[in-house]
Order: structure tokens, then sequence, then C-alpha cells
């Protein structure tokens, strides 16, 4: 826990944490709470529903390197304020909009939402350490992974005691409170050492930036989500078929109590893994839980499952901080998190149609399969771009040791992550052990 108490002891880090978290979660439920109230409030089809939640998924993924690219060309108070006059306005609208108005404002909600994971991973990057940064990083992914077990749940247990009008107006209003505080709070966004990115010519080409490492964590993060929502189905799919679909509530809360302790534990590790090697055993483990034949079964399945999630999705949003230079940190955490929301929404259709076509033990299959070709989509690419002498270092078990004095290859303080000293080629050596940790 020692990794832990300093990173808590990074001046602002702690109260970042807590509103983020608020936020978050509030951000979770958001598309549980559009469900509810176009079921509840509207009395529509869950068909309905799903496209309320569709257009608002697509807005976030879209959304995400925009508003990624507003923070790092106007600044990170101006562009949250912007944000939640948006979600103000549209939160309040919810109950009195037809339908279709709905579907139309909803996208641009998603377009235009409280950018609280972004900027936390941005901050994180900027205020920790080499040494703190994996440990932070697996703090970030546990509350992640609280948020999905909380907000959800709140907001069923609410819509069944008041009007679904009202629990709208409830997350709306928690989104608001998490982005002003986050605005209030200010984190930075740069490094002590790191130049001043705010002006347009201190950002550095997309290319020098968006290459074959880049792209291979977000594949990985793509793939991750991907398993992860299919997970998520093939669990009610399996439990219905024997007939035990009340339990997928304790299995889905074992699932989520799983990686969060994995998460933690991972933080805690001496050394960092390589992130496809974390992805692909994930993929790995997941494909046999289809074999659970009751619910006591598939909870052990799960927790095995579990114990990778936050590991992956750590060493995911580690990887992109490294690679991503100063100037554009913005925009890169923003693709990351349009990555994870295009995975999420991936996910559960490919699933479905792979328990269509089979059993519900395809659906495991699949979600296993899609996580094991990002894994592998992200190796070949990471070792695309290898240096001239030398093996290439995604051959080393010990990325820390390939790396000096810095771990996992991240650039010495004060210059870009994942690049070089000012007037240099990138390192593809840094960008490779990136991906690694």
């Amino acid at each position: 826990m020692t990794r832990y108490r300093q990173v808590l002891a990074v001046p602002g880090m702690a109260s970042l944490l807590g509103v983020s978290l608020l936020a978050r979660t509030a951000i979770t439920a958001d598309v549980m709470a559009l469900t509810m109230y176009v079921v509840l409030g509207l009395d529509m089809s869950y068909a309905a529903a799903g496209g309320v939640a569709a257009t608002l998924t697509a807005g976030l993924a879209l959304g995400g390197p925009l508003v990624g690219r507003m923070i790092d060309r106007r600044g990170l108070r101006a562009v949250l304020l912007a944000t939640v006059a948006v979600q103000v306005v549209f939160w309040l609208s919810v109950p009195a909009l037809p339908y279709g108005a709905l579907l139309c404002a909803a996208f641009v909600a998603g377009l235009l939402m409280v950018p609280s994971q972004p900027v936390t991973r941005q901050a994180i990057a900027a205020m920790t350490t080499a040494a703190q940064r994996r440990a932070a990083f697996a703090l970030e992914s546990v509350q992640g992974e609280l948020s999905y077990m909380v907000g959800p749940a709140v907001v069923i247990l609410c819509s069944a005691q008041m009007s679904p009008g009202v629990v709208a107006w409830g997350v709306g209003t928690a989104i608001v409170i998490g982005g002003l505080g986050i605005a209030l709070l200010n984190p930075p966004l740069r490094a002590p050492g790191e130049a001043d990115a705010g002006g347009a010519t201190e950002r550095p080409p997309r290319r020098e930036w968006l290459g074959p490492p880049m792209i291979a964590v977000l594949t990985m993060g793509f793939g991750t989500t991907t398993l992860l929502s299919g997970v998520d189905l093939a669990i009610v799919a399996t439990l219905e078929e024997a007939d035990q679909v009340s339990w997928a509530a304790v299995v889905v809360a074992v699932f989520g109590v799983a990686s969060v302790a994995g998460g933690l534990m991972y933080g805690a590790l001496p050394r960092p893994l390589p992130t496809w090697l974390l992805l692909g055993s994930l993929g790995i483990v997941t494909i046999p839980a289809g074999l659970a034949p009751d619910w006591p079964w598939l909870c052990v399945a799960v927790v095995v499952t579990g114990l990778l999630t936050a590991p992956t999705l750590s060493a995911v949003a580690d990887a992109v901080s490294r690679l991503a230079p100063a100037g554009v940190r913005g925009e890169v955490t923003g693709l990351q998190s349009s990555a994870l929301s295009g995975g999420f929404a991936l996910g559960s259709p490919l699933v479905g149609v792979a328990i269509d076509v089979s059993v519900p033990a395809g659906g495991f299959a699949a979600a296993g399969l899609a996580g094991l070709a990002a894994a592998l989509t992200g190796y070949l690419l990471s070792g695309r771009r290898r240096p001239a002498r030398g093996r290439s270092p995604l051959s080393g078990l010990d990325p820390a040791r390939t790396s000096g004095a810095e771990p996992c290859g991240a650039a010495p303080r004060g210059a870009a992550p994942g690049k070089g000293l000012p007037g240099t080629e990138p390192s593809t050596s840094s960008a490779s052990n990136a991906i690694q940790g």
C-alpha cells in the first residue's frame, strides 16, 4: 500500500479522484437513466430506449477527440464550464422532449459530455512521476470499476421509487456538480518541466505521434472494452439458459469486486506487465467461462476474468500517457476514450450474434477471441518499427530493465512522453516499452 499512499499524498490528487468519481459514476448511469425514462416515462419499447443510448454513445465516441483538442487549445476550465452548460440544458429539458428531439439532444449531450475521465488521466500523467504513474492509473481503473458497479444500480433502485424524469434530473445534477468540482480544482495538465502547449504552433504534427505504437495501444483499448461489454451479455444469456437469470446481478457484482482487487494488486507490483500480454491473458481466461453450468461456477469463472480486467485497462491508460506528447495530450486521451466507447458499443451486438448462431457459451468465446485478436494486433503493430540495431524491445521480459532509469521507457521529465529530446527522432524503443507497461 506504500505506492498508493505516495500517490494519494500528491497535492490535489485525492480531491481530484474523489470529485472525478462522482462525475464518472453519474456519466456511467446516464444511459440507464435515459433508458428508464424512455421505457417508463414515455411508455415506449426497449428498442426505442436503445436508440437513445446508441445516439448518446455515438456522441461520446465522436466527441472525445473534439473536446480533448479544445482543452489543448483553450484550457481546461473554459472547456469544463462550456460542457457543464450543455449538460444543464440537456438534463433539464429531458422530461419535456418528445422522442425524436430526445434522440438529437442525446447525441449533442454525448458529443459535449463533461470530460471527467480524460481529464483525470491527463492530470495523473502531469501530477505523478514515472515511478508513481502505474499505481495512479491502477487507482483510476478501480475508480472506473466502482462507477460501473454503483451508477446503473442506483438509477434502477431510484426509478422504482420515483418519477424517471426526476431520476434523470438527479443524474444530470451529479454530472454538473462533478464537472464544476473539477473546474474548481483546475488540476494541472502539464508537468512542471513541460512547455506550455496552449498555442497551436507548439502542437506536434499528428504523423509524429499517431503511428503504429499509438494505434497499437488504442486497438488494445478497443479490444478490452469489446471483450468486457460482451462478457456482460454472455453472463445474462448463460444464466437465462440455466433458468437462473435472477442471479445475474450477483455474478456481475462478483466480477466487479474481482476487478477492483486485481487493479489494486497490479498497481502494487514492483514491475509492470506488457499490455498485450495482459489483454491476451484476459481473452484466454474468458473463453472457458461459458462452460460454467450454473451461477456458483460462473462466479468462480468471472473472478479469474475480473482479476485481469482493471490491470489491462490500467496498462492501456499508462501506455497512452507515455506515448502522448504534452501538446496533444487532451486529443490523445480523447481518442483513448473514443476507442473505449467504441469497444463497449461493438461488444454486445458482436457477442449477441455469436449467441444467436450457437449457444450462450459461444458468447464468452466470441468475447475472448475479440480480446485475443486485439492483443495480437497490438503486439504486431508495436513491433513494426524496430531499432536499427539489436532486438525488438518487445522481446524483453523486463521493460523497466530495458528503458534506463525511468520505468517503461518514459521520457525524462520535461520531455514529451514517447518522444526523444528536441531535435531528435521519436524513440521507437521508448514507444514499444510504453506499450509493454
